[in-house]
């Protein structure tokens, strides 16, 4: 769990004022990569915000995205960011290495600023910019709209007969 924010795989830098292109091989690291770059090819700025906004919950959340797995469902950790956010019970979230030092009402607010970041369409995830300035400030937050790639994973049970092998063999005739 060493990113760095400059490197999440994007391969093309923009040129002069670009504000988004599009990729003809996807390349990056699953997890961090934003909805409309990976299956589309479409990168913008607001790409490594998504990216930002997925390593500021998994720091709060002392988890990584793509290895997450919670007891009571099958849903990814930007999934149980969201469903938290949306109940009311960020508290469980946090990572009980600081859980008990922090201040919840700072985290609760970082972890929103996450949930912005991490937004489906890059159109309302904020800008860096203006990432920092709601981290460095008071400024009210408007409230998340849900995530890209937020779903529910179904794990393969090595004990279940619904993967099967057949095998047929072929006669000339």
């Amino acid at each position: 769990m060493n990113p760095k924010i400059s490197d999440f795989g994007m391969a093309r830098s923009f040129g002069g004022n670009q504000m988004q292109a599009n990729t003809t091989r996807v390349v990056g690291t699953y997890g961090y990569m934003p909805p409309e770059y990976a299956i589309d090819g479409i990168f913008s700025t607001k790409s490594d915000v998504y990216s930002f906004g997925v390593l500021v919950i998994e720091i709060i959340s002392g988890k990584k995205n793509r290895s997450f797995v919670h007891p009571d469902h099958s849903l990814n950790l930007l999934g149980h960011a969201w469903t938290s956010y949306k109940e009311d019970k960020l508290s469980g979230l946090v990572d009980e290495a600081i859980s008990e030092s922090c201040n919840h009402a700072e985290v609760f607010r970082v972890i929103q600023i996450g949930l912005l970041c991490v937004q489906q369409h890059p159109a309302d995830r904020p800008s860096m910019s203006h990432v920092v300035l709601m981290l460095s400030s008071n400024i009210a937050l408007p409230h998340p709209k849900q995530p890209g790639f937020f779903m529910e994973r179904t794990f393969h049970d090595p004990d279940s007969s619904s993967n099967q092998l057949t095998i047929t063999v072929l006669e000339p005739r």
